[in-house]
């Protein structure tokens, strides 16, 4: 089992798990988008607010991961000796 755990964390920080991370984060977009149409429809601050914090954990997760990949792909080139 501690096998099965070892592989799943190493998916999470390979390149394929990088990107259903930021694929996942996308998903959590369009629901957060939805959410803000309908809180400005109905006129709810709270609900915007709660919006726009939402958003921006988005955008900064994105932006980690994607920090991520190119740290990645610099490995890469310079392990390639």
């Amino acid at each position: 089992m501690s096998g099965n755990l070892q592989k799943a964390k190493g998916f999470k920080k390979s390149r394929i798990g990088m990107y259903v991370s930021i694929a996942g984060s996308l998903f959590g977009a369009v629901s957060t988008i939805k959410r803000g149409r309908e809180a400005k429809r109905e006129g709810d601050t709270l609900q915007l607010i709660d919006v726009a914090v939402s958003a921006a954990g988005i955008v900064t997760g994105v932006a980690l991961l994607v920090r991520e990949l190119r740290q990645l792909d610099i490995d890469d080139v310079l392990g390639d000796d």
